[in-house]
């Protein structure tokens, strides 16, 4: 593997910020070449360890080996931190958006933090602070060398930094994702290289399309009595939407043809999504996005041996692929697939501007997108909410349902 002329201008650039300030923070987009860039930065430590998600742990490993360098790297998951040993020279954070939520630290934040606070540190995201620029005090809370290591915890910090409003849902609760932009952004930017998809000369089209998908009538005449009554009493099972939370998350599961029922068991009572997904793209090598594990279980019963969730057998067949939004929206690339296709849409903006550049690569000139929505769902709203970089929520969910 040869790195580009951009990614060494990058890695010059990043050794100096790295020793001058212990951070650097790579925020450059997807597929733009991040993971051989900070392993290059790498080059001047003995034992380096790289926190990923366990889907791209191959990936990296595979850069690792194409480089061809001389110094011992440890790859793990963020989730397996505490199985950890030994000491390290410095640690590579990827996705590191992920240790951004306030206004309480995650278990992995807390966890670097503890551990390896003292040690210089790369961090990579394309999506630093996809919803607000408080998401970015705890990336930077588990350095030692963080530019606000002087506050206490993050509500100290909110003080300077954000706008503490009021939310009404019922109960008041104080909301902090209105940061001061200006301000923040003073006493971060020195730690960032910004690199976009445009500037490494991709000239990629995102081509984005909805289709329109009927449901079985039964599927929309659960919906309507939960609507209406805010339970659905079956023969063995019943659906409870006793606070608004609840039918959000119920009506959310019903549009794309699943539930899970009061008792905690779930069921496909509709495969229409996944018998026009069959149909529609049945010329094409696709790759699925879906939210909730018994979507998996209607593309499996449709497409039968033809579907796999495993990416070495999609690049390396003609099979098809079925990934959950999350855990599939960062670190894996499925150029390999014609068209990108999302059963179901996720709350989050984050997953969507994530998710929809999986396709990307800077020979590719088109990604062709598809949104499967069903025609009474409540998809089409919660899309227009992440398009915009907006989460959807509850406030949203109420004005717009009830």
């Amino acid at each position: 593997m040869i790195l580009r002329d951009y990614q060494n201008d990058i890695v010059i650039k990043g050794k100096s910020i790295l020793k001058q300030f212990g951070i650097v923070y790579l925020a450059m987009e997807v597929r733009t070449g991040k993971t051989a860039t900070a392993l290059t930065i790498a080059k001047d430590y003995k034992r380096v360890l790289f926190i990923t998600k366990k889907k791209a742990i191959q990936s990296i490993l595979y850069d690792f080996s194409a480089l061809n360098y001389n110094y011992e790297l440890v790859v793990i998951n963020n989730e397996s931190l505490h199985k950890i040993d030994g000491k390290f020279d410095l640690i590579i954070s990827d996705e590191h958006h992920r240790n951004g939520t306030f206004p309480k630290p995650n278990l992995s934040a807390k966890f670097i933090k503890k551990k390896f606070s003292h040690l210089p540190m790369i961090f990579l995201s394309g999506t630093p602070s996809p919803e607000s620029y408080s998401q970015l005090f705890h990336q930077f809370w588990v350095s030692d060398k963080s530019p606000f290591a002087q506050y206490k915890n993050f509500y100290s910090w909110a003080k300077d930094f954000v706008n503490v409003k009021e939310k009404n849902f019922g109960y008041i609760v104080k909301d902090y994702s209105d940061a001061k932009f200006f301000d923040i952004n003073a006493c971060v930017s020195k730690y960032f290289i910004k690199f976009t998809q445009n500037d490494a000369g991709f000239s990629t089209k995102v081509n984005e399309n909805v289709l329109i998908c009927t449901l079985k009538q039964s599927t929309y005449d659960i919906i309507n009595k939960l609507k209406r009554d805010l339970i659905v009493i079956g023969k063995d099972e019943e659906i409870v939407a006793d606070t608004k939370v609840k039918l959000m998350q119920k009506i959310h599961q019903l549009s794309s043809g699943t539930i899970i029922f009061e008792s905690g068991n779930a069921k496909v009572i509709d495969d229409s999504k996944a018998q026009f997904i069959k149909e529609t793209f049945k010329a094409k090598k696709i790759a699925i996005f879906y939210k909730f594990q018994q979507e998996l279980n209607a593309l499996k019963s449709v497409f039968n041996d033809s579907l796999t969730t495993d990416l070495n057998e999609f690049n390396e067949t003609d099979k098809h692929i079925a990934l959950q939004i999350v855990s599939g929206r960062e670190g894996i690339s499925l150029k390999n697939a014609d068209v990108l296709i999302y059963y179901n849409i996720d709350f989050s903006a984050l997953s969507y501007w994530q998710s929809r550049d999986r396709l990307t690569t800077i020979e590719r000139k088109t990604n062709d997108i598809y949104w499967i929505f069903s025609d009474k769902g409540i998809e089409r709203q919660i899309y227009k909410q992440v398009i915009a970089k907006k989460d959807y929520t509850l406030n949203h969910f109420i004005k717009t349902e009830l």
